[in-house]
């Protein structure tokens, strides 16, 4: 229950700030109304919904605090994933990324880019092997998720920039260079934080 609401919650379907009916979800999938609790509170611990005793299930909004927060931790994180899986990525996982990285700059759509970017991201990072730091890595990504969608939505404009640092993580990922590697890794993740929070239209009120 929890992982088909986690779907609708990543795919927009079910949008930020909206309410979760949890009857309604009972009756979609043929449930009682137990695992539809159990699964919220799952996704209210992985920072996906808010729970109120007054009037139930919500999606988590989008904040600029949140947004934030949210991504400093991601700029602290990644690059020790990245170090811990860079000596494992095998060629098979190299090539892999060239080819993300050239369906990522043939693409225009924003759906795609966001399946594409995290399948880029995700396979970087195929050599770790430290289950917690995934763990959080991955609650981080899917909590970032809706502000990727609204940074991809800012223009098609800015890809040259994500294309141009995913090169440049290729040649230091082709080169083992794990310090350039990291450096530009940060640089990534920071620059989006930097061009959300520029667009504060985006954000709910906090």
């Amino acid at each position: 229950m929890a992982d088909a609401l986690r779907d609708d919650i990543l795919a927009a379907r079910l949008a930020p700030g909206e309410r979760i009916v949890q009857e309604e979800v009972a009756e979609r999938f043929g449930v009682s109304r137990i695992p539809v609790r159990e699964g919220l509170r799952m996704l209210e611990a992985d920072g996906l919904v808010v729970l109120r005793s007054s009037s139930g299930a919500w999606v988590a909004t989008m904040t600029a605090k949140d947004c934030a927060i949210a991504y400093q931790i991601r700029e602290r994180l990644e690059p020790m994933v990245l170090a811990e899986s860079m000596p494992r990525l095998t060629e098979a996982q190299l090539v892999r990324l060239e080819e993300l990285q050239r369906a990522i700059e043939a693409n225009d759509d924003v759906e795609e880019f966001l399946r594409l970017d995290r399948a880029f991201h995700w396979t970087m990072y195929e050599g770790n092997t430290v289950e917690e730091l995934r763990r959080i890595v991955g609650r981080y990504w899917d909590v970032t998720q809706h502000y990727r969608r609204a940074f991809a939505r800012l223009g098609r404009s800015r890809g040259w920039v994500i294309d141009a640092e995913h090169r440049l993580l290729l040649q230091a990922l082709r080169d083992g260079d794990v310090v350039t590697a990291q450096h530009v890794l940060v640089g990534h993740i920071q620059r989006t934080r930097l061009e959300l929070l520029r667009h504060p239209q985006l954000f709910d009120p906090e």
